[in-house]
């Protein structure tokens, strides 16, 4: 994406945004509330058309017109409510709107192979295929939300928030799930207000604010605090104000132990 703007009547959502993400890559894409990430997202995903800028896919200029023209390309979305049905087993859900029909009935055992087969891409740990949704984990539900975007194999999958209100190990299970996208060669865009998440896993951080591009990074040359900063747009904040105190602490306990 490269100068891509987005005005709701008075509110310009985005102005001059650029944003890249490559095969086998996860980029982490962050910002405050109202920065732009939600916008951006939906751009990307066809669910609004920019006012200004260009699309590139696969080195060609395309237009994101609609959901199913990003379908089309290649694009893949898990939005954060996963939009799974908790009444349907694993198979129907990951088969919803595109079951295999043997003659007038629906092919059960075709649709539970490819549902296995989707699953295995991610070593996923499912313990059955016929288990409602309603009776699998938070990390086992977006477990079951991407493989489902996995169909049509996609080049670029965006995945909103996959670790909100996730415990510790569902998360380190989604995080894992992210991981092996990038090894399957996928593009991975990561939306997420977790710093730790976002350092984990991903390649390249994003940071949007007031719906402009404020600073790229490699994760692996930016501490937290910088990235804190990037997105607040002050130095002075929370995060760093927390480790000059912890550190002020540290230095006065010394001190009232040492000899006279």
């Amino acid at each position: 994406m490269s100068g891509v703007s987005k005005r709701f009547g008075a509110v310009q959502a985005l102005t001059d945004v650029d944003f890249a993400v490559h095969e086998g890559e996860v980029v982490a894409l962050v910002g405050d509330n109202g920065a732009g990430k939600s916008t951006l997202v939906k751009v990307i995903a066809g669910v609004h058309q920019s006012d200004a800028g260009t699309i590139r896919f696969d080195g060609r200029q395309v237009s994101v017109s609609s959901p199913t023209e990003a379908q089309k390309l290649g694009i893949a979305t898990v939005f954060q409510d996963l939009a799974l049905c908790d009444n349907l087993d694993v198979v129907a859900n990951l088969s919803l709107g595109q079951e295999n029909v043997r003659g007038v009935f629906l092919d059960e055992v075709e649709m539970e192979r490819q549902a296995w087969k989707l699953l295995r891409q991610l070593s996923a740990k499912i313990p059955s295929v016929r288990i409602p949704i309603a009776g699998l984990s938070g990390g086992q539900r977006q477990t079951v939300a991407i493989a489902r975007s996995l169909i049509g194999d996609p080049k670029v999958i965006m995945l909103d928030e996959p670790t909100a209100a996730l415990g510790v190990a569902q998360t380190a299970e989604v995080l894992n799930l992210v991981e092996r996208l990038r090894e399957n060669g996928h593009g991975v865009i990561l939306i997420s207000h977790n710093m730790a998440d976002v350092q984990a896993v991903a390649d390249r951080i994003v940071v949007l604010r007031l719906g402009r591009n404020a600073a790229e990074f490699k994760v692996a040359d930016v501490t937290t605090e910088q990235l804190v900063a990037a997105i607040t747009g002050a130095s002075d904040n929370v995060v760093t104000q927390r480790r000059d105190r912890t550190a002020g602490s540290s230095t006065t306990s010394l001190d009232k132990g040492a000899p006279a």
